[in-house]
């Protein structure tokens, strides 16, 4: 049986669990999970990660920790019982893990690495913290460690910070949100500036020196010098090295290491340096050989100087390598640092090239034991310690020491005889008062121990030398009475003996008989005679003779004559010896008494330094004169005393503050002092007013609180002694000083008057009495005199007196002090504190103090609540206090907030941080008055207000404040902590103050303001970004959510219940709330969104009631909606909520069910309907601009959501946005094409007026024509940009048109000049021809603006099938690539996935005239080709009924596909939908048709283009003629033949007679064009082809008589084509017809869907050939055989073997766009590598029909009239509409001279043209339709056609049989493609097409450059046949003109 769990509770998961057994709960190891019941060995719970999965688990594998359980029960919270450091380690941990990897996906490597490291060290640290064998001081750092490591991460991370006290997290609810606040500011500050340290310290460790010069050894002294007071700041650190350059004791380490210490702030300065002086020992000169003498000196070798400012800048763990340079002359050797400094080069110079010393020098900050604990290894290895000289900046009691430091500055000596000058050296000892020489008391620096005596430099033959070297002699205390220093001189011989002579000596004694020391300064020494040592054995001989010569007795002339002396310069650094005569005659008082008055007068003069040495003695001595002789002294003694206490108050000596504390606890005996002390004290008070100099009561009021100790203490010493006598008199007598105090307080001075300085300055040392009065008398009686003390100020202050600053600072030590802590005497001062509070918070000062007294009161309040010694008895003390506070102050700190909120930031960043130090200060104390406030305190609050306007400002008030807080800049980003404080408390005063709303203004007292303030505050509380659950980690919501809830359900639940209570008035607030409502209904919020839609509902009522509809709320609603999604709210669920019918909460039915009961149902439908599309797209919009580069994907979102606004909503400025933002992503993604199209729908709203238009977007207000102008030009340079030269020519005429209209010739010049560029640009650059892919999207996943749609992409330059597939697969890559070509089924559209399914398509040309006219540019038709395209189309062929294996030409079909778009390409967008597709098989005898037709019209164009020597070489014609009559000769054709020119097919399809018909005619037709290029060839042949093209004769007569031709059928032969310029012709104009062979009968015929050129398959070698001709030219015959030829060889029966089997054996299913051959084949000649502008290389560049230029006389050419839409740019503007729109456009001019149109019949006989007139060679590829290969199968070579309807053709006139007058008329033709305008004529075209602009033109001859230059020369070829299409043709015979596709009106523009 399961049993809850007592103890139980919480445990870690030991191993893990796999929860295989029923309701098993899988376990890892390291889980931590939470137990609910036990049974038998199992537990039952779940696991703290994942709370809503429970299931069992062996109880085992479990380890239980101690735990603490909250809210016992269903809801019960388990706290572990541990560290909090540990618990708070646990959870960063974890959540840092999940961020941590997220990392490494970032890329973020470094952070990566450097979290890693923290996380294990923390784990490291949290191991020695759970073993619990720390000391407590181990402990303590080791947390110290954690939390700092643990805030690195977070701050690194942009997690929160973390309040904490003592390590440990604190719990906002535990303490005042004032000291939260603290705690942040505190942890933020600390994280922001670390505080400078005060103390400084220099680590020195000596490496090596390097020098070539070396072999003796070395001294190195090390010490820090200042340059600009020329004296040194410490002693010296001394180092031994060997002969190398090492230290001599290199396993001692203190020995080459030293700190030093001590150094203040002002130290670390360019002029301070360390100086490094070098002294060798050995022999007097460098050079001198070894064994001259054994006596060794210390000789100097060289100086290296450093800054100390180098230092703060270098990396401190770099060794320095330091100069060394020696002097020129050794008389300079003691200033040689200082040349160096200055830089003096004269007089020093490198010791060595290479001399270096080798030091690592290192600074480092903060106290010594701070250091200590940081750098442990560095003191525990051992560390010498170098100390300045003299105290440090702060001086500590307890610190001992007693340093004599002597300088050896320099002598003058004698010759004593010698012709030479004396190398003198000084031997120093130190001896005791019996003259024994006192051991290691000589102590050349730190580093080495002291010796018995010291050896100074010899520098050579001086006989005034310099040495400035510094000894220290660290003499204990009790041996410097009657100790001496001696110093020895000596002369050292360099001769062979080198011996040391002594001839004479120095003394100086240490104490003078006083007791003085020797005072500090420089000493000149008599140097006294003296040859023998022993007569120096006897010290008390000498030292009865005179040592200084300042101080011999006049009379000594003999001694003060001696031109010898010596000089040193001695100071004394010692805590317990002086050299003041006046301290010690202090100090001995008793024995002088008559000094007393001088001595007590002498103190004031005396250095600190000396009082703080001797301060114990000092006030024993003081006191003891006071007790003697009171009467006579007490004034000095006080003042005496008053000095004292001042100078403690210095910074340098303010740790001593302490030892005068202890001393007036421990040591002080003055019992009888109090009186003298109260009366002097109270003399001086009194004097106040009167007195004219004010200084001195100054300096008395400054030590009051000294003085105050000392009253108390001696009045407690007194009461002791006598058992409390003389009570009364002493509480009289202080009631009487405070009579005094508040008397002279009470004195109304002006602020700068010395009285006002006087009382300023006894309230800053007053609060520090409190404590002292405490300890005799009351709480109450105390806060008595506080109270009448300072209520005896004057309170008719000025505002800038500086009292009223020191006044605050008062009340805050006040508040801040033991006393106010107590609630006794906390009633009795708070009313004066908050009076002052009032007074300078309604005038603004102060209020950097006023915050912080009013914090240390909230503060104190919530300690008293959460306190446990607050009894029963002390909580309505608590509460009164609150009332008082809320009384007094909430009103003025609402104003205080909202004024500071509103002040400008003040500049400098000192500045803004006070600023907001206050603002944040103040919100916290409202905040912490507010969580204070209970029930009654808000009734009496709002029952306060005595008007119902009060009431209505205070609200108004505090809902403005409550906004502020909201603010994100209110708080550091990471204080989520104080922010969720700062919401729980304004929602819980929210709740309270809507109910005084309620109550006060509805119905007729109804206030809109204050319920409009009350909704903004709502919205904006709920929309705040900390209270956004979603965006944080579980652990972070789920604490969270248990300690507040989740907030915004509390809020959305209160505007619900405030919205229904306001009934009619709620009109007031439509349509202003909807935007605010539906942005909290954007709130991922399940239960918020369900209480916050019916609002809608009830608007949208409210609305319909008011005016009949709900237009308003519409507008608003959508308008909204957009800016609110493009931020980033809402999401599907949100969309799926709008339009759901799930129920809302409670009673509520959902929205659309509740409009369905409304009689307005019909339009709230439709209204949510459209907010429903609406958001689809703007939801697909903003995941699309998540993605990073711009894609497809944006642009086709952007688009949809476009012409949403457009088209269903007509919101014309939200549809002008979306157009630039689409400009915006074309410019980014270089599509300048689109963008100009783009930019066209804005500029096509506009219109030529001269309105004015407001700014918009980056518009500048300007007129309507400005901005059209502008915007023409910006579209013409995006044409430009995207080589759109045709379109760019249109705006340029139109803009032309208006400077011209203007009479703005300037301007109509330069665009006239543009244009005429554009047509360079057209004629001269080379462009791309585009490849263009169907895409199909299925299935749920996609977006919705491409769901389960088909689009038309035009790709990118150069990117082929394959590179678009992967292209597209990088957009979606979730995505599967379907295989297959064919229509999906719904499984496919309804799955939840994506399917792409990618072909490429051929596009069909809309202007067909351009295209059909020989001798225009291949550059100007490939515009043409592949611009203004609406429909494309998809060949795929197919097997009907059984394939014939001897001939698969009968069976083999093809279905071609047909898209139509709904606008054309290019356009706003690289792909559009498809709009439209149509289905149609085309037979195989059409297939035939077709194939044939294609390669008469490819070998139409090689030969023109030879003869017009377009190509550079021959190649392509002869290799396209061999290909032919080859694979005719091995009986290709004849296939044709069998298939169906044979009896059965004729038979069984009499329907295709006409057909079979006009593919004999083809044939016929093909071998007349062959014999014609075999002429041309043989022109153009050179001579190592001679060969082949004999071949190709001979062979070509081979095919004609297997084709049955001995000779041409009358009418081929009667009908050559007349070439006027030499080259084959055909009247493109002419109807087609059947061409029987009696020449005359007009067969109608039916026009085919344009085919591709070769349909089968099986054609593979004409499709081969296609392919050679692409490749380029080849000469190889092996490349040639290699080819399978389209008509098959002898060895090859089977035409279908080939083209079924290796090549084509997957399905076809793929068009490719060109086949793989022409993508760089390596034969291509280099100048058509990347052209496809040639056509011989790409058959999709051939022209649409033959090349052949029609016969014209110029003569007979009539002007044409204008008739229907000229929108096409062209480049013979001359050409009216009928020419463009009907088949007159197929006829070419030749001259200059526009050519007659008329439409009469003629008699020649027509071509009949392909139908599939085409220019492109795509194969089909058979593979799979994401193979991205190609192999030549069924080819969809023609890209475009003439016409694509099929139909029955009209029969047609003749041509005139005879070639030469060519005819006056010509047959009626209308445009091949004019019925596509016909079909689509109700379909609403794009605005933005430049195709349509009507532009009519002035006509324009024909250039010179189409003109085609006549030649005579081979025979005629037949003429080319001509189709004609159905309903392209009047009956009557007249052209019908094209019909334009109707173009929208522009809707005018709202001025934008």
């Amino acid at each position: 049986m399961w049993i809850p769990t007592e103890h139980e509770k919480y445990g870690v998961v030991l191993a893990s669990f796999r929860g295989t057994v029923q309701h098993g709960l899988p376990l890892e190891i390291g889980d931590t999970v939470q137990i609910l019941e036990k049974c038998e060995g199992w537990y039952r719970g779940f696991i703290l990660k994942n709370p809503n999965v429970k299931g069992i688990f062996p109880s085992s594998y479990i380890h239980l920790k101690n735990a603490h359980v909250k809210n016992k029960g269903q809801f019960e919270t388990v706290i572990p019982v541990e560290d909090s450091v540990i618990t708070e380690m646990t959870s960063t941990l974890r959540d840092w893990g999940a961020m941590w990897k997220q990392l490494y996906v970032k890329n973020e490597g470094d952070l990566f690495h450097r979290l890693w490291h923290v996380m294990n060290e923390i784990l490291d640290l949290r191991r020695q913290v759970l073993v619990g064998h720390l000391t407590h001081d181990r402990m303590r750092d080791v947390k110290q460690h954690i939390t700092a490591r643990l805030d690195w991460g977070n701050e690194q991370l942009g997690l929160d910070l973390v309040p904490r006290r003592e390590f440990s997290m604190v719990d906002p609810d535990e303490i005042s949100v004032t000291e939260l606040y603290r705690l942040m500011e505190h942890r933020h500050r600390k994280k922001e500036t670390p505080a400078p340290a005060s103390t400084h310290h220099l680590f020195v460790h000596m490496k090596s020196l390097m020098s070539a010069n070396l072999g003796e050894e070395l001294e190195v002294f090390f010490h820090i010098y200042d340059g600009r007071e020329n004296r040194p700041l410490s002693e010296r650190f001394f180092v031994r090295l060997n002969k190398s350059g090492l230290p001599k004791s290199p396993e001692k380490t203190e020995r080459q290491c030293t700190l030093f210490v001590d150094l203040g702030s002002s130290d670390l300065r360019k002029d301070v340096y360390i100086v490094v002086h070098i002294i060798r020992i050995g022999r007097m000169g460098a050079g001198e050989k070894k064994n001259l003498c054994s006596v060794q000196y210390r000789r100097p070798f060289g100086c290296a100087v450093v800054s100390i400012a180098d230092l703060l800048t270098a990396d401190s763990k770099d060794d320095h390598l330091l100069k060394v340079y020696a002097c020129n002359t050794e008389s300079e050797w003691h200033q040689i640092h200082e040349n160096i400094i200055k830089k003096a080069n004269s007089r020093y110079n490198l010791s060595g090239s290479n001399t270096g010393l080798a030091v690592a020098l290192q600074l480092l900050h903060g106290d010594i034991e701070q250091l200590r604990r940081e750098y442990m290894v560095l003191f525990t290895r051992g560390v010498s310690i170098t100390r300045k000289l003299g105290f440090s900046d702060v001086i500590m009691p307890g610190e001992m020491r007693n340093d004599l430091y002597v300088t050896l500055e320099k002598g003058e000596f004698e010759k004593g005889g010698k012709s030479v000058a004396r190398n003198v050296e000084i031997t120093v000892y130190v001896l005791d008062i019996d003259g024994q020489i006192l051991k290691s008391h000589v102590a050349a620096g730190s580093g080495e121990p002291g010796a018995d005596e010291y050896h100074s430099l010899v520098l050579y033959h001086n006989n005034s030398p310099r040495w400035a070297e510094q000894i220290k002699l660290p003499i204990p205390v009790d041996m410097f009475r009657g100790s001496h220093v001696r110093f020895e001189f000596r002369h050292c011989s360099t001769k062979d003996k080198g011996e040391k002579k002594l001839f004479g000596y120095s003394f100086v004694p240490l104490m003078q008989e006083d007791g003085r020391t020797l005072p500090d300064g420089t000493h000149e020494l008599i140097i006294h005679k003296c040859e023998e040592n022993t007569n120096l054995a006897d010290c008390s001989r000498y030292l009865k003779q005179p040592f200084s010569k300042a101080n011999l007795p006049s009379n000594n002339q003999t001694l003060k004559g001696t031109k010898e002396s010596f000089w040193i310069t001695s100071f004394l650094c010692s805590t317990k010896l002086t050299q003041n005569g006046d301290m010690l005659d202090l100090l001995k008082w008793r024995a002088h008494p008559e000094r007393i008055n001088d001595s007590l007068s002498k103190l004031k003069e005396i250095d600190g330094s000396e009082i703080v040495k001797f301060l114990q003695d000092t006030l024993d001595t003081l006191f003891g004169i006071l007790d003697e002789s009171s009467q006579r002294y007490g004034l000095k003694v006080f003042d005496s005393l008053v000095h004292i206490i001042n100078l403690l108050q210095d910074s340098k000596f303010q740790h001593f503050k302490p030892v005068m504390d202890t001393y007036i606890e421990s040591h002080f005996a003055g019992a009888l002092s109090y009186r003298d002390l109260i009366k002097v004290l109270k003399w001086y008070v009194d004097r106040i007013v009167d007195a004219e100099h004010q200084d001195h009561i100054q300096q008395v009021l400054k030590a009051t609180e000294y003085i105050f100790k000392y009253i108390i203490q001696s009045r407690r010493l007194f009461s002791l002694a006598t058992g409390g006598q003389n009570e009364e008199e002493f509480r009289v007598c202080i009631h009487e000083l405070f009579m005094s105090i508040r008397f002279f307080l009470s004195q109304e001075n002006k602020g700068t008057s010395p009285v006002a300085q006087t009382q300023a300055v006894f309230l800053r040392t007053f609060p520090l009495v409190y404590g002292e009065l405490l300890k005799i008398f009351t709480v109450r009686e105390v806060a008595g005199f506080v109270r009448e003390t300072l209520g005896s100020l004057p309170t008719t202050v000025h505002a800038d007196c500086p009292l009223e600053a020191v006044k605050l600072q008062c009340i805050a030590k006040t508040v801040e002090s033991q006393l106010y802590i107590n609630p006794e005497s906390r009633c009795i001062l708070l009313p004066v504190v908050l009076r002052v509070l009032q007074a300078h918070m309604q005038e603004q000062r102060d209020l950097v103090m006023c915050a912080r007294i009013l914090t240390s009161m909230l503060s104190l309040i919530k300690k008293e609540e959460n306190g446990t010694a607050v009894s029963v008895k002390e909580e309505p003390v608590v509460s009164e206090e609150v009332e008082l506070i809320v009384e007094s102050l909430l009103g003025v700190l609402l104003r205080t907030i909202l004024e500071i909120s509103n002040r400008p930031q003040p500049a400098g960043p000192t500045m803004r941080l006070q600023f907001q130090d206050v603002t944040g200060e103040f919100v916290a104390c409202l905040l912490a008055l507010l969580r204070q406030m209970s029930d009654r305190h808000y009734q009496q609050l709002l029952q306060a207000f005595s008007s119902k306007d009060n009431l209505r400002d205070f609200l108004l008030q505090i809902f403005t404040v409550f906004r502020i807080l909201i603010r994100p800049e209110m708080f550091p980003k990471d204080w989520t902590v104080m922010r969720l404080v700062t919401n729980n408390v304004i929602i819980t005063t929210v709740l309270y103050l809507s109910d005084a709303l309620r109550k006060n203004f509805l119905n007729d007292k109804f206030d809109y303001k204050v319920w409009d303030s009350y909704f903004y505050l709502s919205v904006i509380f709920i929309n705040q970004p900390c209270l956004q659950l979603e965006s944080f980690s579980p652990s972070k919501r789920k604490k969270i959510l248990e300690k507040y809830g989740d907030m915004r359900v509390m809020m959305g639940c209160e505007i619900f219940s405030m919205w229904q209570n306001l009934g009619e008035h709620k009109l007031n607030f439509i349509p202003a709330m909807i935007g605010p409502f539906l942005e909290v209904t954007l709130v991922p919020q399940p239960d918020l969104r369900n209480v916050m839609i019916p609002i809608f509902h009830d608007m949208m009522d409210w609305e319909q009631r008011r005016s009949g509809n709900f237009k308003q709320v519409e507008a608003k609603l959508i308008d909204k909606l957009d800016s609110l999604m493009s931020e980033g709210k809402g999401d599907e669920t949100y969309r799926e909520l709008f339009n759901s019918i799930i129920p809302l909460f409670g009673p509520y039915p959902s929205l659309l069910k509740k409009i369905e009961r409304e009689t307005w149902r019909e339009s709230g439908i439709s209204l949510i309907a459209t907010v429903t599309r609406l958001m689809e797209r703007l939801l697909d919009y903003r995941d699309c601009m998540k993605l990073g580069e711009v894609d497809g994907k944006k642009i086709g979102c952007t688009v949809s959501l476009l012409n949403f606004y457009k088209t269903e909503l007509n919101k014309e400025e939200m549809y002008i946005r979306y157009i630039h933002k689409l400009y915006d992503l074309h410019l980014k993604a270089q599509n300048y094409t689109e963008a100009s199209y783009t930019l066209l729908l804005y500029d096509e709203l506009l219109e030529w007026s001269d309105r004015p238009l407001r700014e918009f977007l980056n518009y500048p207000m300007q007129s309507e024509w400005q901005r059209k102008e502008y915007l023409h030009l910006t579209i013409v340079q995006n044409f430009d940009r995207g080589k759109c030269w045709e379109n760019g020519i249109i705006l340029c005429r139109e803009l032309a048109d208006q400077y011209e209209s203007y009479y703005d010739y300037r301007n109509l010049s330069k665009m006239r000049m543009m244009e005429a560029s554009l047509y360079d640009k057209i004629m001269d650059q080379q462009r791309l021809e585009p490849e263009f892919f169907r895409v199909g999207f299925y299935g749920k996943k996609f977006p919705f603006f491409l769901r389960n749609k088909e689009f038309v992409c035009r790709g990118h330059d150069y990117e082929r099938l394959e590179a678009f597939q992967q292209r597209m697969l990088n957009e979606f890559p979730h995505a599967i690539a379907m295989q297959h070509v064919n229509q999906p089924d719904q499984t496919i559209y309804q799955a939840e996935a994506q399917y792409l399914q990618i072909y490429a398509v051929t596009p069909i040309p809309e202007s067909q005239d351009v295209l059909q006219r020989d001798g225009v540019p291949d550059n100007i038709k490939s515009f043409y080709k592949f611009n203004h395209i609406w429909r494309f189309r998809y060949d795929r062929p197919f097997h009907k009924g059984t394939k014939d294996k001897e001939n698969e030409f009968k069976s083999l079909w093809v279905e071609r596909t047909t898209l139509t778009l709904v606008q054309s390409l290019p356009g706003i967008s690289r792909w559009f939908e498809v709009d439209k597709r149509e289905l149609v098989e085309v037979s195989p005898l059409e297939n035939a048709i077709e194939v044939i037709e294609n390669k008469n019209l490819q070998l139409r164009t090689l030969i023109t283009q030879c003869q017009s020597r377009q190509m550079q070489n021959i190649n392509p014609l002869t290799m396209c003629l061999n290909g032919v009559i080859d694979a005719a000769v091995n009986g290709g054709l004849a296939r044709y033949q069998e298939a169906f020119f044979v009896k059965d097919y004729v038979m069984n399809h009499p329907e295709d007679g006409e057909k079979i018909g006009r593919l004999r005619e083809l044939m016929f037709e093909q071998a007349h064009i062959l014999e014609y290029g075999l002429a041309v060839h043989e022109k153009f042949v050179p001579q190592d082809m001679r060969p082949l093209h004999k071949k190709l004769v001979d062979q070509f007569h081979l095919m004609k008589s297997s084709l049955g031709i001995q000779e041409f059928p009358a009418y081929v032969r009667a009908s050559p084509v007349h070439f006027t310029n030499g080259s084959p012709r055909t009247c493109r104009n002419s109807v087609p017809n059947i061409i029987s062979p009696d020449g005359g009968r007009g067969v109608t015929r039916r026009s085919y869907p344009a085919v591709n050129r070769y349909s089968s398959s099986s054609l593979s070698s004409q499709a081969s050939n296609e392919v050679s001709n692409i490749t380029g030219q080849s000469e190889s015959s092996d490349e040639v055989f290699n080819m399978q030829l389209l008509f098959s060889s002898h060895l090859q029966p089977s035409p279908s073997t080939s083209s079924l089997s290796s090549n084509h054996s997957a399905s076809p299913n793929v068009t490719s766009s060109a086949p793989s051959s022409a993508r760089g084949s390596p034969q291509m000649a280099e100048k058509h590598k990347h052209s496809r502008e040639n056509a011989c290389l790409s058959p999709r560049e051939r022209p649409v029909s033959a090349i052949f230029p029609n016969p014209m006389d110029p003569a007979q050419r009539a002007p044409s009239h204008q008739i229907g839409d000229t929108t096409l740019p062209r480049s013979d503007p001359n050409l009216s509409a009928p020419d463009k729109g009907s088949s007159a456009k197929n006829m070419r001019s030749q001259s200059p001279v526009s050519a007659s149109r008329s439409p009469q019949k003629t008699t020649v006989p027509p071509f009949t043209p392909s139908p599939t007139e085409c220019q492109s060679a795509s194969l089909v590829s058979n593979s799979p339709v994401l193979s991205g290969s190609y192999s030549s199968g069924i080819s969809s070579l023609s890209r475009c056609s003439v016409s694509e309807a099929s139909g029955t053709e009209l029969p047609a006139g003749d041509h005139p049989p005879h070639p030469l007058p060519p005819p006056t008329t010509l047959p009626n033709s209308v445009s091949s493609s004019s019925d596509e305008p016909i079909r689509r004529e109700n379909k609403t075209p794009p605005p933005y097409s430049v195709y349509e602009r009507n532009n009519p033109r002035r006509p324009v001859p024909l250039p010179h450059s189409l003109s085609i230059p006549p030649q005579t020369d081979p025979p005629a070829l037949p003429p080319k046949p001509h189709q004609l299409r159905t309903g392209s043709m009047k009956l009557d015979g007249t052209a019908d003109p094209r019909v334009p596709r109707p173009r929208p009106l522009p809707r005018k523009v709202s001025q934008l």
